[in-house]
């Protein structure tokens, strides 16, 4: 099984053209796209790491001398297909700001501190039942240029890898309650208002440990009438 999207249900995926975001303008084709035939190489392979994952990676708060600053998040979800199974080994990497809203980038000029025990980013692989899990502290919002007093909501990127490169599909988790979804082009450039809804996660105080961090279950289902908006190329 693959992450491949399908074509039906694209008014749950943002466009490739979004003026609202701007630089949707320069990026998306201004032609038809052109079909490249598969070969098997590209069906098959690469696989990008799996078997190099290990537990220090999915624990984005242990992977310094020191603790980051932030408040400490936990978070578990699922991989599903249309019909609600699981979806295993499924390689699956994160990457986000830190609490203060900053990326570990040289293009991240934000004038905010970045934090030396903390990278924002980490991997994992999901079990025989699409489990995943991890730890990391909330990111923080951040401007970024796109408007008049443009900031991001807080967000958490996420990138799945099927068997090959071309099964590779990507998205963000927001938090509930972000004051910033109204004035946010990127999460509201999901057509389907119930398929936005999708990208946030839900609190569960299930998942929280007491006097350590707060929990957020975020499922991802990769097609189907519930399935989760991707930055995918697809038709518009």
């Amino acid at each position: 099984m693959t992450l491949i999207l399908p074509r039906d249900g694209l008014s749950a995926h943002p466009p490739s053209l979004h003026p609202d975001y701007k630089s949707t303008v320069k990026r998306s084709p201004s032609r038809g796209l052109v079909i490249i035939p598969q070969t098997l190489s590209e069906i098959t392979g690469p696989v990008y790491g799996h078997e190099t994952v290990d537990a220090a990676d999915s624990d984005l708060t242990r992977q310094h001398a020191g603790v980051p600053l932030g408040e400490r998040i936990i978070i578990e979800g699922r991989v599903l297909d249309e019909d609600g199974r699981p979806v295993p080994n499924t390689l699956i990497e994160v990457w986000q700001a830190n609490a203060a809203g900053r990326y570990v980038h040289v293009g991240d000029t934000h004038d905010a501190p970045l934090d030396p025990n903390f990278t924002g980013a980490g991997r994992f692989v999901t079990d025989a039942e699409g489990r995943y899990r991890f730890t990391s502290v909330k990111p923080g919002a951040y401007p970024w240029g796109n408007h008049p007093n443009a900031w991001r909501p807080a967000h958490i990127h996420f990138s799945l890898f099927g068997p090959s490169f071309l099964s590779r599909v990507v998205t963000q988790m927001y938090f509930p309650g972000d004051p910033l979804f109204p004035f946010d082009p990127i999460f509201n450039s999901v057509p389907d208002e119930n398929a936005r809804n999708r990208l946030i996660a839900d609190f569960d105080l299930g998942i929280t440990e007491p006097n350590w961090a707060l929990g957020y279950r975020f499922d991802i289902v990769l097609r189907g009438r519930n399935q989760t908006p991707v930055e995918e190329p697809h038709d518009d």
